[in-house]
């Protein structure tokens, strides 16, 4: 009995230590890396007037939900990715709803995935997966946004937001003002080429070491040095709050799908009834899915392609898998705090079951 104990234990330990090491060889260096690049330049280089035109509470609702709903599209990011930028905008000073519409849909409306959902899965849960995400953005968004619309408007009138509203910008007359966005752009294309499968590993090198050269060129020449140490210091911030405990959700996520009764679930998921569309969405927002590993996980793993996984659940998992998963939960719960992230967490596992009941529905 102890032995078979011991083993058990040593097996999860096992599957949590490889769950880990395949995230850190697979997503650090090509995703994370950048991402944190990016948010660090979000956060030190980018006008804090544009930050609120596109994503802050008075932004209009068609023009910020417009970019945030669609975002994901060219965002090619997983649920761990998208947090570093959405640090970044949150400290801003983006509003709730905009910033957690971005937070849904950066993972959650990946082209690349949807367009491999059509192909792999069928073009009808592909389709149905690009409109209830984009919707789905927007509803939480707004939803968000109602009801913290105080917490807003406080966070608008601090003190603290006030002086940064008001201070000049003196580095922006020093160079053009096209710098930071060619900046920003640069380091956006630094990600989507690395976490590119269409590109060979020899000319994916080539491109981003270009790519890094042109975005050390445009700091050393355009930015001021307290802007570069800026830049570095708020980088290393956000990698030094995010990353221990993508580490740590990681590792319990390998831990979790080790003791997961799979073949068990899958005869839950044989309709499109409440309760296993809910099954979907829990724990398609535990597990961690990597990008564009949902589609196989759900049509092999959750037996979607061979009709043991009916449409709505394949739906809900495709739709809460990607946006959440335990490593992203813990750190969304660090930046905006248990009471805004119970909220979002729960509105992503309710719409999740509500559309995939409606598609089952549909489609039955």
């Amino acid at each position: 009995m102890i032995l078979t104990v011991t083993f058990t234990i040593m097996a999860a330990l096992q599957a949590g230590i490889s769950t880990l090491m395949e995230y850190l060889s697979a997503h650090v260096l090509t995703c994370l890396v950048p991402a944190f690049f990016i948010a660090g330049a979000i956060a030190a280089l980018l006008n804090k007037d544009i930050v609120l035109k596109y994503f802050g509470a008075d932004a209009p609702k068609w023009l910020c939900y417009s970019v945030a709903a669609t975002s994901g599209t060219i965002l090619a990011v997983c649920s761990c990715t998208i947090l570093p930028m959405f640090a970044g905008i949150e400290k801003r000073g983006a509003g709730i709803g905009p910033a957690t519409a971005f937070l849904f849909s950066g993972p959650a409306i990946n082209l690349m995935a949807i367009i491999l959902t059509a192909r792999v899965l069928g073009l009808d849960l592909g389709l149905a997966r690009a409109v209830a995400a984009v919707a789905m953005a927007v509803i939480i968004g707004l939803t968000m946004a109602t009801i913290f619309k105080k917490s807003d408007q406080k966070c608008k009138a601090s003190p603290a937001s006030s002086a940064l509203q008001e201070e000049p910008d003196r580095t922006e007359e020093s160079r053009p003002k096209y710098t930071t966005g060619i900046f920003m752009a640069v380091l956006v294309a630094v990600l989507l080429v690395a976490t590119s499968s269409a590109i060979d590993l020899l000319p994916k090198a080539i491109i981003v070491g270009a790519l890094v050269i042109i975005a050390a060129f445009l700091m050393k020449t355009y930015y001021l040095p307290e802007e570069q140490e800026a830049f570095l210091g708020e980088t290393w911030w956000l990698t030094k709050r995010i990353f221990p405990l993508l580490v740590a959700g990681t590792f319990v996520t390998g831990i979790i799908g080790y003791f997961l009764p799979v073949e068990w679930v899958r005869t839950i998921f044989g309709t499109s009834s409440f309760l296993a569309c809910f099954l979907a969405s829990v724990i398609g927002s535990l597990l961690y899915m990597p990008t564009l590993l949902e589609v196989p996980i759900v049509g092999t793993l959750f037996g979607y392609s061979t009709g043991v996984t009916a449409a709505g659940p394949a739906l809900a998992l495709l739709l809460a898998g990607p946006s959440l998963s335990l490593p992203n939960m813990i750190v969304i719960w660090r930046v905006i705090g248990a009471k805004k992230a119970g909220v979002y967490i729960s509105l992503v596992v309710i719409i999740s079951t509500l559309v995939g009941m409606l598609y089952g529905a549909i489609v039955s």
